[in-house]
């Protein structure tokens, strides 16, 4: 994207992250902002990674996974359209014994679209320690269920300019 994408304007909101926030408090009792500082105009609960050398997203769970010592859903910000519907059905699997529920479609796995288990903060420290930040490699390696959806769309990732610019054309 070239700039930070969490402080993009978004949805009638002044930042992205701002705009996720919001909508996401509309599911969850308390939503989290995981980042390496706080960088916002808004108050919001954060989780501060220290590690701010490593661009992925294993420092993120380790220090969610520190702070809270609680099974955890994941949302990166980048992706503003997946909606109660995906929110949903991935919480139908919360409480079946899985490490790991995420989201999948026809174009892959989402690894940032999903409920990870508190009893992953081991693995993701061994990761963390190996420098290895594969999150498709650890999801083939404990219990995941993966949820698959028929729809792409509310998986949008806005990694480029040209798909920030459509999304703003989208309805939020």
């Amino acid at each position: 994207m070239g700039q930070d994408k969490a402080l993009l304007p978004f949805g009638g909101y002044n930042t992205l992250a701002k705009y996720q926030y919001h909508r996401l408090n509309q599911f969850f009792n308390t939503v989290y902002i995981s980042t390496k500082e706080d960088k916002f105009d808004f108050n919001a609960p954060l989780i501060l990674d220290v590690t701010h050398n490593i661009f992925a997203p294993t420092p993120a769970f380790v220090a969610s996974f520190q702070q809270l010592k609680q099974d955890i859903f994941v949302i990166s910000v980048d992706t503003p359209f997946i909606d109660a519907t995906v929110i949903e059905k991935l919480l139908t699997y919360k409480n079946e014994g899985f490490d790991a529920v995420v989201a999948q479609t026809e174009e892959g796995t989402h690894p940032l679209c999903g409920i990870y288990s508190y009893k992953l903060l081991s693995k993701f420290q061994d990761m963390l320690k190996e420098d290895s930040h594969r999150l498709g490699y650890l999801l083939k390696n404990v219990h995941t269920k993966f949820v698959y959806f028929d729809e792409s769309d509310p998986f949008e990732n806005l990694n480029h300019p040209h798909e920030y610019t459509k999304a703003l054309q989208r309805p939020q």
